[in-house]
């Protein structure tokens, strides 16, 4: 199959590139590299694109014998989210819809949207299903589900497809492909805990160990990146009929605290990783934990990497390979352009 990708240049997006040419499909990526890498490309054509320029995206996509898009190009930070949420709403929300609007007029009917477990807000219960309330607490949550929305209409209302996606915590790296997570600003913890341990981080602070649960410190469901990975090559796999909507949660149905997470870290890195204790983050939950039953049911698929000692163990592979290699080839980069 012949698939676009829009941020397959990023995290996620580069690991599911990586999956779906594995599985034998033709894949173009889209990215603007605003917060993609140039080392993350793999053997595919590169449209470098803003998804806000519907003109240029027309031009770009009518006509290429494309039979599938997955979406993953968003702004994803919920703190920036709540200072910049115009931005965010034009940037997830104005992007995607034209990028609808684009694949309608060029009879491109498969969607698979990256959506997000921010939806659901605070859980009212200890496994968040599909159908779980959704009380949102932050704008990048809000924009995702308004695309969800937007997509659950068009789909009622044309032969466009659409699968949603709402993944949790996604986390550690395929070594053997050299992928895996390098965010500028870092947020998440897995990456900065072991940041912290390798000395090219910062020291690692804890924001919050006041939260109703166990040890005081919040509870996410850490689902390893390939995992996610396959969880897309299975859904656009599976879209074989028109006009169909589908929302599926993604995780392992583990519960782990920051804490017990950062000891996943120390084992990996054969240390203890020394961390403060900061304030709250608003806008972060107490516990966000998966009920997958649902992709596992229709879309056939299994998470493989469900021990947080092997993710935290892949990211710390990833995070020596990233400082050892990747880090040196920009600074002689930078050297060279000097």
């Amino acid at each position: 199959m012949k698939l676009l990708v829009t941020g397959g240049a990023g995290y996620v997006g580069s690991h599911t590139v990586h999956a779906l040419l594995a599985q034998g499909h033709e894949v173009v990526i889209l990215d603007n590299l605003s917060t993609g890498h140039k080392w993350a490309l793999q053997d595919c054509e590169l449209i470098t694109i803003d998804l806000r320029d519907e003109t240029n995206l027309v031009r770009n996509l009518k006509g290429r014998g494309f039979e599938g898009v997955l979406h993953f190009a968003a702004k994803s930070l919920v703190g920036e989210s709540k200072n910049q949420p115009a931005m965010y709403y034009q940037n997830n929300v104005g992007g995607t819809t034209n990028l609808v609007r684009t694949m309608q007029a060029a009879d491109i009917q498969r969607l698979v949207f990256s959506s997000t477990a921010a939806i659901f807000g605070n859980p009212v219960s200890d496994l968040i299903d599909e159908a779980h309330p959704k009380t949102l607490i932050n704008v990048y949550g809000q924009t995702k589900l308004v695309v969800e929305q937007m997509l659950e209409a068009v789909t009622a209302s044309s032969d466009f497809s659409a699968t949603c996606l709402r993944y949790f915590n996604a986390a550690g790296a395929n070594n053997a492909a050299n992928l895996g997570e390098w965010h500028e600003p870092e947020t998440h913890l897995i990456p900065n805990a072991l940041r912290a341990a390798a000395g090219t981080g910062k020291p690692l602070t804890l924001f919050g160990d006041d939260y109703p649960t166990p040890d005081g410190t919040c509870i996410r469901d850490y689902i390893h990146v390939d995992d996610l990975a396959s969880a897309h090559v299975a859904a656009i796999d599976t879209m074989t009929e028109s006009g169909l909507f589908g929302t599926y949660n993604l995780g392992n149905g583990n519960g782990y605290s920051v804490k017990e997470v950062i000891a996943a870290c120390e084992k990996a890195v054969g240390s203890e990783i020394p961390f403060t204790i900061g304030p709250r983050r608003e806008g972060d939950p107490a516990t966000l934990v998966a009920s997958s039953q649902k992709a596992r049911d229709y879309l056939g698929w299994t998470p493989t990497h469900d021990s947080i000692e092997e993710i935290a163990q892949s990211a710390w592979n990833w995070e020596c390979y990233r400082r050892d290699t990747l880090a040196c080839r920009n600074i002689q980069r930078s050297k060279l352009s000097l």
